[in-house]
């Protein structure tokens, strides 16, 4: 997948019109909080200690000016253990970590690099990096507002409300299906990095749907091959 589909913030619903939030398109940035290496406790989307070497070899030329670019350009240089100029997913995986300090499952990183990494490389330059950094700040602000009890996971009732609010009339069903296969400590609830995961797939999936419902009355005929495809393409 190559689209970016930012946090939404208004009611919609399958049929009913888009939700707000544009999108596809790039979401603006919200300030960055604490990240690599100075996060500050309860974080989410911030990396832990380590400092990079001397330097400003492998590719990165000169430090950005902007302080916020020039905090990035010290956590990718961080994490970019073989100074290639470019991170892959276990590279970008150690700059990404929950609220409960736990990394990034690496399927949501390999997400991320795909919806970013523009030049199909499998990795993401440091200009890439800055926009999926963004990307992941949104979607902080986003959980924050929908993590009523600050407990730093969305559970069952937290993601339907988060859902419903995006404009996916999705039944208790979904919600179910979606915590078993995103709560990966079977503890009722979803981490940071999950939480993004699921809400992209009920995205990318309805937003498939869509193009397949004619009417748009929420059916859709499709014979074995369609299916696959449409299942393939989301996966």
């Amino acid at each position: 997948m190559s689209y970016r589909p930012p946090p939404p913030n208004q009611h919609g619903g399958y049929g009913g019109g888009n939700p707000q939030g544009g999108y596809g398109g790039n979401p603006q940035a919200s300030g960055y909080g604490a990240g690599y290496g100075n996060q500050q406790g309860g974080g989410y989307g911030g990396g832990g200690g380590g400092n990079p070497q001397g330097g400003y070899g492998g590719g990165y030329g000169a430090p950005p000016q902007n302080n916020m670019n020039q905090q990035l350009h010290y956590w990718f240089r961080a994490v970019d253990t073989d100074g290639s100029g470019q991170l892959d997913a276990n590279e970008l995986q150690q700059a990404l970590v929950n609220g409960d300090w736990s990394r990034f499952n690496i399927d949501t990183v390999r997400l991320m690099i795909g919806m970013f990494d523009r030049d199909r490389s499998g990795t993401i330059n440091f200009e890439e990096f800055t926009g999926l950094w963004r990307y992941i700040e949104d979607w902080k602000n986003c959980f924050r507002r929908f993590d009523a009890d600050g407990s730093g996971t969305i559970d069952r009732n937290e993601l339907s409300q988060a859902l419903t609010t995006f404009g996916f009339r999705v039944s208790q069903r979904v919600i179910d299906t979606l915590l078993h296969k995103y709560d990966q400590q079977a503890r009722g609830a979803i981490t940071f990095d999950n939480f993004i995961n699921a809400c992209v797939t009920i995205r990318s999936l309805t937003d498939s749907f869509r193009r397949l419902d004619e009417d748009q009355d929420g059916w859709v005929n499709m014979n074995y091959d369609t299916f696959l495809q449409l299942v393939i393409s989301n996966k």
